[in-house]
């Protein structure tokens, strides 16, 4: 679901499964073959080729509500307590909350671990260079994929659910969770909140 910037916002709330015969591209007849084109397309440079990331894809409903218990619960924590007054303020424009009924209606959610290290073949640690910026980078490509397909989503990054989703979904102890994109076609009802972007020479330097 990647999205650009105007579009990137619109899939905050509103995600629709896909009805029969709307996945007519090739490599969406069947959404494995979907997943599997998207996330191939999704890797990308790492330190020491080292491939730090697993992606996790949740296509069951039962598994994605349970997702979406764990995150409400900790993030009606976070708003309310957490993140302190002025970090809730600067999420108003946003029209953010601790609700998101996206983790349900999402026909796809995608979630992105780093391998803080790996294991060579006799057991031992293998040291995952950079593997948090290595990881950004593949959740980056990843984005482009999925928005090259037609689809949308919502970059999230589940504050303190880690540990629960990690166990959730029975990932091992030298992995964590670095985000979430929720993945599908928008609704009809999405809306996007009216925000600009910073001119080009705020953020460029020509020298």
């Amino acid at each position: 679901m990647l999205m650009t910037g105007k579009t990137q916002r619109k899939m905050l709330n509103i995600f629709h499964s896909p009805t029969p015969g709307i996945l007519k591209r090739k490599w969406l007849s069947d959404p494995r073959n979907f997943m599997n084109f998207s996330i191939k397309d999704g890797t990308a440079p790492s330190g020491a080729h080292t491939e730090p990331w697993t992606f996790v894809v949740v296509k069951d409903m039962d598994m994605k509500h349970k997702i979406r218990e764990i995150i409400e619960e900790e993030e009606e924590v976070n708003y309310l307590k957490r993140m302190g007054r002025q970090w809730v303020t600067d999420l108003k424009k946003l029209r953010t909350n601790w609700i998101k009924e996206y983790l349900d209606t999402a026909p796809i959610l995608i979630l992105i671990f780093k391998q803080v290290h790996g294991f060579a073949a006799n057991g031992k640690r293998k040291v995952h260079y950079y593997n948090e910026i290595s990881v950004s980078i593949a959740c980056g490509f990843l984005l482009a994929a999925l928005q090259n397909a037609g689809l949308v989503t919502v970059t999230t990054t589940p504050l303190n659910c880690g540990p629960r989703l990690k166990a959730l979904l029975g990932r091992p102890t030298n992995e964590k969770l670095l985000m979430l994109l929720p993945v599908g076609y928008p609704s009809k009802e999405a809306t996007v909140p009216n925000l600009t972007r910073k001119p080009l020479d705020q953020i460029m330097v020509i020298l």
